[in-house]
């Protein structure tokens, strides 16, 4: 039997579904004509800084109170191997509170029209999950360059 979700991680994930609706019904047009990962991850923060106001809302922010963020991940080309070093990371949007331990959500988003493999962002996920104690780790997946977008979102 899978266990429920604690009801603060429920309701955080919602507030994050809320926002990528938000981006499908106000910004469609930057999936539609599959535009730069960026110009789309900083449109969804926008969304998401709306459903969280009392916290930060930032985009590839790589930094762990003054120092470079760091997580131990093996090479991002050799993901099964064990040799394991600290990569300074950028991840696509957090939601935290700068200069605090406060990590509640790290995103890490992916276009349809990207043929690389999820593997890496979901390692990299959990590794922000499990090593800086963000409490929802979440990959998205925007179905872009086609008229019909929409979003997968999984929970790592």
């Amino acid at each position: 039997m899978i266990p429920l979700p604690n009801p603060e991680v429920a309701l955080i994930e919602r507030r994050v579904i809320r926002a990528a609706d938000s981006l499908l019904a106000h910004d469609a047009y930057l999936l539609t004509c599959d535009l730069n990962e960026r110009s789309i991850t900083h449109k969804f923060a926008e969304h998401l800084q709306r459903e969280f106001p009392e916290w930060n809302v930032d985009c590839e922010y790589n930094r762990d109170r003054h120092d470079p963020k760091r997580l131990d991940l093996p090479s991002r080309h050799d993901i099964n191997s064990d040799d394991l070093d600290a990569k300074t990371v950028f991840p696509d949007i957090i939601i935290h509170r700068r200069g605090t331990d406060e990590n509640v959500v790290v995103i890490e988003v992916k276009k349809s029209t990207n043929t690389e493999s999820n593997e890496w962002d979901m390692r990299k996920l959990a590794a922000f999950r499990d090593q800086l104690r963000y409490r929802v780790a979440l990959f998205f997946s925007f179905r872009t360059g086609t008229t019909e977008v929409g979003f997968e979102c999984a929970r790592v």
